[in-house]
């Protein structure tokens, strides 16, 4: 009998690239299922790039907590509950352990699986399982992802964490430049501008030109101004996440700050560089096939020298 599996993570972008690993893990080890993801309307694009899922059900949390009571916010939660609790499922995952996760697990119909008290980020949120599990807080994110749906279903896994994003790698020609994303959603994960252009220079020096991502016009402001005097430097347009992924899998490298696109250009196995000034790498380092580097922690931002000793490295200088 087919299996019908809900996952819950809606977001953000890197946290959802880093659950992908645990997704090819059921795959490979759980027979006859169909899977529906719920997700943040932002990230929707990601779920459906994984050969085993489904389906996506889209939540506009981050929106509808601007004005909760709203006519429109409460016609879009109605419309989202009612496709939600179209299906009962056999297995519900919350693998994000938030309260704000644990209320679309206690509307969602099946039986609820998460981490258990000690385990939860929001420990409250163990409250809405039926089935609570524990494990332990110092692994790292995609290994954290892994073991709990290993545990929900019942097998053990092994090898090498599988992205699933072999549609963007198979077949990929990787073309002559570097991608840049020295934006952050906040800007204590900002990198010295003088650091930046040492980079730059090392990778002139190469003859590899760079394309720089950005997001928010205030980010997009900001990389035409730290470029401005690079005439081989590219500041690409704002693009769907399904573009950004095509556009990553073909850079020979990546240097970016902690951010949802260094983590995705790790996970399409690409050398990648991670740069952490007021994060740490311990629980949420760079992860893919290709080469990567977690630099810096919490208030100790790598330096200059150790970045270009790091990407001479990822391109056999």
């Amino acid at each position: 009998m087919t299996k019908k599996i809900l996952i819950v993570r809606s977001s953000s972008l890197g946290d959802i690239v880093h659950l992908l690993p645990a997704i090819s893990d059921i795959q490979k080890h759980v027979k006859d299922f169909t899977m529906d993801w719920v997700v943040e309307e932002a990230f929707s694009e990601i779920p459906l790039w994984h050969p085993a899922v489904n389906d996506i059900i889209e939540i506009a949390h981050r929106r509808w907590r601007k004005d909760w009571f709203g006519s429109r916010s409460r016609s879009e939660r109605k419309k989202f509950i009612n496709k939600l609790q179209s299906t009962k499922y056999d297995f519900i995952l919350d693998m994000q352990s938030l309260l704000k996760s644990a209320w679309v697990v206690w509307l969602a119909k099946g039986t609820k699986h998460g981490l258990n008290w000690k385990s939860a980020k929001e420990s409250p949120a163990s409250l809405f399982y039926n089935i609570k599990h524990n494990i332990e807080y110092w692994q790292t994110a995609v290994t954290r992802q892994r073991i709990l749906a290993s545990k929900v279903f019942g097998y053990e896994f092994e090898g090498e964490p599988d992205f699933g994003l072999q549609a963007f790698t198979n077949n990929v020609q990787v073309q002559n430049f570097a991608a840049i994303m020295p934006s952050a959603s906040t800007d204590e994960k900002l990198w010295d501008e003088s650091a930046w252009h040492a980079v730059f220079n090392r990778l002139n020096e190469y003859g590899i030109p760079i394309r720089v991502f950005s997001g928010s016009v205030r980010e997009t402001e900001r990389a035409r101004e730290l470029v401005k005097d690079l005439p081989d430097a590219e500041v690409l347009p704002r693009m769907n996440l399904t573009d950004v992924a095509n556009t990553l899998a073909s850079s020979k490298v990546m240097v970016g700050l902690d951010s949802g696109l260094t983590h995705l250009s790790a996970a399409l196995g690409r050398p990648t560089i991670g740069i952490y000034t007021c994060t740490s790498p311990i629980r949420t380092p760079v992860v893919g096939s290709g080469y990567t580097a977690s630099l810096g922690d919490v208030g100790v931002p790598p330096s200059q020298a150790m970045v270009l000793s790091k990407l001479d490295e990822a391109l056999g200088k």
